[in-house]
């Protein structure tokens, strides 16, 4: 799951990004529109966002590293530029909808967030033509009953329009922000989410997607957090070189979930990021230090330049 230094602390703030980028649209097996923006130019690199985010989020990270690269950056199903997630939603569709991507733009490097993470991973175990592979945090648990029991709860929360009860279930269950939000009152975490997504509902709308518009997204990357941690073994038949980021202020979980990772995957590295945390992609408005995050991926994306 995505956030910044809190999900909470970026609420409101509704600045637009440094620059848009170019948009350009694909069309999904299932004929799903997924759009895109792109920037730079050279070898082509996907960065795949994560939770409670867009494309829009991580636009200073990818002219970070546009210098060398044509950086594509999707938004995933159900998210601005793209389509509903469908009714066969699931690991299979985003590695599906990412091999499409891989097909239109030439890409054979993908940039993972969080949940984005995990289906890059997944998509180079389908088959996916993918050389290289950088996964920031995937959100991996060794007990799924832990996400399955916070998507339960989620979901009904969010079936009775309780929308900042379902945030704050989904906040504490994935670890979501500062650990203040796990050590107050339930009840006290809740208005605190009512009362920002109040502030940015009523602030001029930017280009980053309000939380209210993002919360229904939780759902399907919760899903997609049981899946894969259902099947995490599998991964050990992924062929692609992967390069493991994981910051030192990291949820214990993330952590220990990327030193597995290392363990598990033939053919991976794994890298700490000393002072960053779940949010260091995401753009310095939200809280990301994302010229960090591209100084380590420059060199894995660009091998011998």
């Amino acid at each position: 799951m995505t956030s910044s230094e809190s999900i909470l602390s970026a609420a409101g703030r509704s600045a637009a990004p440094a620059s848009a980028g170019d948009t350009a649209t694909i069309t999904a097996s299932d004929g799903t529109a997924i759009g895109y923006r792109r920037f730079g130019a050279g070898p082509a690199v996907i960065v795949l966002h994560g939770t409670m985010s867009s494309s829009a989020n991580h636009t200073e990270l990818a002219l970070a590293l546009a210098d060398r690269h044509t950086v594509i950056v999707p938004d995933r199903r159900g998210r601005g530029m793209s389509g509903p997630w469908g009714a066969a939603y699931g690991l299979a569709a985003e590695a599906d909808d990412l091999r499409r991507l891989v097909a239109a733009t030439g890409a054979t490097s993908v940039v993972g967030v969080s949940s984005g993470a995990i289906v890059a991973l997944h998509a180079a175990l389908a088959g996916v033509p993918l050389h290289r592979v950088a996964a920031y945090e995937p959100p991996l648990f060794t007990d799924p009953r832990l996400p399955a029991a916070t998507l339960a709860r989620f979901d009904r929360e969010m079936a009775a329009g309780r929308v900042a009860a379902a945030l704050t279930t989904a906040m504490r269950g994935a670890e979501m922000g500062p650990a203040l939000l796990r050590i107050l009152p339930r009840v006290l975490v809740e208005r605190m989410t009512a009362a920002f997504m109040a502030r940015q509902e009523g602030s001029s709308p930017g280009a980053y997607l309000p939380m209210r518009e993002l919360a229904p997204t939780l759902h399907h990357d919760l899903q997609l957090v049981v899946e894969a941690s259902e099947v995490e073994d599998d991964l050990a038949s992924v062929d692609a070189e992967v390069l493991l980021l994981s910051g030192t202020r990291s949820p214990r979980y993330l952590r220990a979930a990327s030193t597995r990772l290392a363990r598990l995957l033939p053919r991976a590295r794994l890298v700490d990021l000393p002072g960053l945390d779940h949010a260091a992609t995401w753009d310095r408005a939200l809280g990301g230090k994302p010229e960090m995050v591209a100084a380590e991926l420059s060199d894995f994306l660009s091998p011998g330049r």
